[in-house]
């Protein structure tokens, strides 16, 4: 356990910030999830407007700094090529 008044702010500011980037984590999995079994099915429109929905909320995290930049772009990218393909088919 910590013993400096800097160090105990510290933990009370880390778990804050953990519980609010758990949020925008999980927020961005959950569209992704809905993405992928959209993109699974057979309506085109609402693979593509679901597959945006995750991007814009991937964007949000990454630009949050809740994860990396190149996370949500390495993301989006295999989100994208599995709407392509499916849209090619």
């Amino acid at each position: 356990m910590a013993n400096h008044k800097s160090a105990l702010k510290r933990i009370r500011q880390t778990e804050k910030r953990t519980i609010y980037n758990r949020m925008f984590i999980s927020r961005a999995r959950t569209f992704v999830k809905k993405a992928r079994t959209a993109i699974s099915g057979t309506d085109k429109e609402a693979a593509i407007s679901a597959t945006r929905a995750a991007i814009r909320d991937l964007d949000k995290a990454a630009r949050r700094g809740v994860i990396h930049p190149n996370n949500a772009a390495r993301r989006k990218s295999r989100l994208q090529k599995q709407l392509n393909a499916m849209l090619a088919k």
